[in-house]
């Protein structure tokens, strides 16, 4: 990360500028150009010096396939180039007075961040006036020493003077640099898990599985396996990437997570914290010993042609709903998949857990992307009528989830059922 200022920026300003970027009117329509600024964000700021290879980009965010081949496919180039100029256009219109600017320089896919002036300037406190009588009576003759001590009494005074001129200077800019304040919509969702006297606990899913990872491996299954030797030190690629967006969102807070895997979390934690559960209880088994979803519940078919495949079934469908909703079939490309976002009372009514899972690793991570982005919360708030934190009550929403080359690109909110209605 490069900044170009005597003040250092600070990460979470740095992450509110690109949010402020994304949603902004030059960019908010196109979700490539959006995905692709967040991830370069994160890489400039996370691995800093590190210079990032446009097969990277070209396979983890723009969905090429594990063959490209950078020399004969210029996408990145073109889109990278395209970013640039959508950031010069923004920072010559509409954000103009923003107080940090984000350029990619040519030649680099690395982002730099600079403070910026606004139009308005930064005001300067004007300089004291000394107000200084006509006429001067004649001062009588002093000794050598007593003239030598004045002397060095006027250097130090005016040192002084110097020093608070200075001090001075940096309290009027210091606001300029201050941590931004948090926007709204995070504020009313996040509220209940920001605000307690204890971090949550985020608990991720690590399935068992059986097998070895050189000869093939799949989930235990309790009726045909023998638990002798059972793998549960595995997590989805899904789970990880949303645990990155969930400590971006807290540290938005000054707040921190308590992360823990499936396979170690206990009952009495589920007792004493609110807990946020990331991934589905095919693999986040514990889930199936608290309370859980009851609207659109994650359960195996037992019949049809999809028979054994995890499913999300809809328990109570509205007119013109299915009955389940499924991902991909297994010996297709992955490209569609169904995730939960809910928050229900835990063991004591007192704390609260927030499900987010989908069917596959991938829905995982557009469940937790969906709560971690201002306009999605937004929109999540705007369905269940709600715009204040006191107003958030237990609530099971559904997203629709489309896959490209396993990155989530587009996510929809299809359903809402919230207690309030």
């Amino acid at each position: 990360m490069a900044v170009t200022h005597s003040f250092a920026i600070g990460r979470e300003q740095c992450f509110h500028q690109i949010e402020r970027l994304t949603k902004s009117h030059i960019l908010h329509s196109s979700e490539s150009l959006c995905k692709l600024l967040r991830y370069l964000a994160e890489h400039s700021l996370d691995h800093p010096g590190i210079a990032l290879k446009e097969y990277q980009i070209a396979t983890e965010v723009l969905g090429r396939p594990a063959g490209f081949d950078p020399q004969s496919d210029s996408t990145v180039r073109v889109q990278a180039g395209r970013l640039r100029v959508k950031l010069a256009e923004y920072y010559s219109h509409e954000g103009v007075d923003d107080p940090i600017r984000v350029e990619i320089p040519k030649g680099s896919y690395a982002l730099t961040f600079h403070l910026q002036a606004t139009k308005s300037g930064i005001q300067v406190p004007p300089p004291v006036q000394v107000e200084v009588p006509r006429k001067t009576p004649p001062l009588p003759m002093l000794p050598r020493a007593w003239a030598i001590g004045v002397g060095v009494l006027l250097v130090l005074l005016a040192a002084s003077l110097i020093t608070s001129a200075i001090l001075l200077s940096q309290r009027v800019r210091t606001p300029s640099t201050a941590a931004p304040a948090v926007d709204p919509p995070y504020q009313v969702f996040w509220n209940r898990f920001v605000t307690g006297t204890q971090q949550p606990w985020v608990i991720f899913s690590n399935g068992s599985f059986v097998g070895r990872p050189e000869t093939g491996m799949r989930y235990f299954n309790p009726e045909k396996d023998t638990s002798g030797y059972i793998l549960d030190h595995y997590t989805g690629v899904g789970e990880v990437l949303a645990i990155h967006q969930l400590d971006r969102v807290f540290s938005m807070f000054n707040r921190q997570l308590r992360v823990k895997r499936g396979a170690l979390f206990s009952l009495d934690d589920a007792k004493n914290n609110d807990l946020i559960f990331v991934g589905s209880p095919s693999e986040n088994l514990t889930l199936l010993d608290i309370p859980g979803t009851r609207e659109f519940v994650f359960q195996r078919l037992d019949s049809g042609p999809r028979k054994g495949d995890l499913a999300v079934v809809n328990t109570n469908p509205l007119p013109g709903e299915p009955k389940s909703f499924l991902a991909s079939p297994a010996n297709q490309p992955l490209v569609e998949d169904y995730a939960v976002v809910a928050l229900v009372p835990g063991i004591d009514p007192s704390q609260a857990i927030l499900i987010l899972a989908g069917n596959s690793t991938f829905g995982t991570q557009a469940a937790v992307e969906y709560v971690c982005r201002e306009d999605s919360i937004k929109e999540l708030l705007q369905r269940l009528k709600v715009t204040k934190p006191s107003d958030v009550r237990p609530f099971e929403a559904l997203l629709h989830v489309r896959i490209i080359h396993g990155v989530p690109v587009k996510t929809d909110l299809i359903s809402v059922r919230s207690s309030a209605n």
